[in-house]
């Protein structure tokens, strides 16, 4: 059995890395995609991960198998499809590491993924699904989604879940509302950044956004990021804050997935189950740590950084 199985996108990130003599922007092929982006994170702290999903037949698919490999992610579940390229995505990084996008998916290979793919023997093999809606966006690939979440609640899994919303990818942002309402309703364990929170609650201020998303969606794990202040996370009716890390950013591709996997790591260690107050605050406390780590660096799959280096550096500001 595996830790944690993912479904969705598998993709290039193309981040710009300086000029060339020209003066060109020269930009760099990050290997990404938020659910493999988690599982790397938890490969680096010895879990063992799979992940479900397709690549296009060209030379980005064969290096996003290899990278897989070389990261120590199960690559039983990546398909290759023969009539649409990998997805890309160039990155535009912002004063203060913020990003836009720009996507090159119509089609992506990623997009092509139907529920007569899905290995169920492999969609329930993991103590944890997780999955996003980058693969919502369109309804073949949404199927399937929602498909395999449901397979893995059927089977006893617990189910993870981060909106990881792209507006971009969306024809039509009512759409985009209703498959995260919809992939809220079947997790056990809600990661959702700040501006998500706004999206999906219609709320004008974050405290209510919280409230409304505690009050929707009971029972649940909810861990709320909010970029360099830090995160808080609601359980029943536990709530505790943990601030951000202070570190010299570069950019912020990958940094919610690693927060992400940080936290189904220590929920895979201690259960969900029972999670109190004090583990709360540890375990939001590391993947802050982590997240802000993945912040310096260009990329996500390649960048998640090792347990030593997160505790060094919450050994570092505690000392400040």
């Amino acid at each position: 059995m595996f830790d944690v199985v993912a479904l969705g996108e598998l993709l290039i990130d193309f981040t710009q890395n300086g000029l060339s003599a020209q003066g060109n922007p020269l930009f760099e092929a990050n290997p990404g995609g938020a659910p493999c982006n988690v599982l790397a994170m938890l490969a680096k702290l010895g879990k063992k991960t799979a992940f479900i999903g397709k690549v296009g037949r060209d030379l980005f698919g064969d290096m996003l198998r290899d990278t897989l490999r070389a990261v120590h992610v199960g690559d039983q579940g990546l398909m290759v499809d023969e009539t649409a390229n990998t997805t890309l995505a160039f990155v535009h990084t912002k004063p203060g590491g913020d990003r836009e996008f720009s996507f090159y998916r119509k089609p992506g290979a990623d997009m092509l993924l139907s529920e007569a793919d899905l290995d169920q023997a492999l969609v329930t093999d993991g103590t944890i699904f997780h999955f996003g809606t980058v693969s919502c966006t369109h309804e073949g690939v949404r199927n399937a989604t929602f498909a395999a979440a449901r397979m893995a609640k059927a089977a006893g899994r617990l189910v993870s879940f981060d909106p990881n919303l792209r507006p971009p990818l969306w024809d039509d942002l009512e759409e985009a509302r209703a498959s995260m309402d919809q992939g809220c309703r079947l997790c056990d364990i809600l990661k959702i950044a700040d501006n998500e929170a706004l999206f999906l609650s219609g709320k004008a201020d974050l405290e209510a956004a919280a409230q409304w998303l505690r009050a929707e969606y009971p029972g649940r794990l909810i861990l709320l990021t909010m970029g360099k202040e830090g995160s808080v996370g609601f359980l029943g009716d536990v709530a505790v804050r943990a601030p951000g890390f202070k570190v010299d950013t570069i950019e912020t591709t990958g940094a919610g997935d690693c927060f992400m996997g940080c936290c189904l790591g220590y929920i895979l260690d201690h259960g969900l189950q029972g999670l109190d107050e004090a583990g709360l605050a540890h375990m939001l406390r590391f993947a802050n740590a982590a997240a802000a780590l993945v912040t310096t660096k260009k990329g996500a799959i390649r960048s998640m950084p090792g347990r030593d280096e997160i505790l060094r550096l919450m050994e570092e500001t505690a000392e400040r």
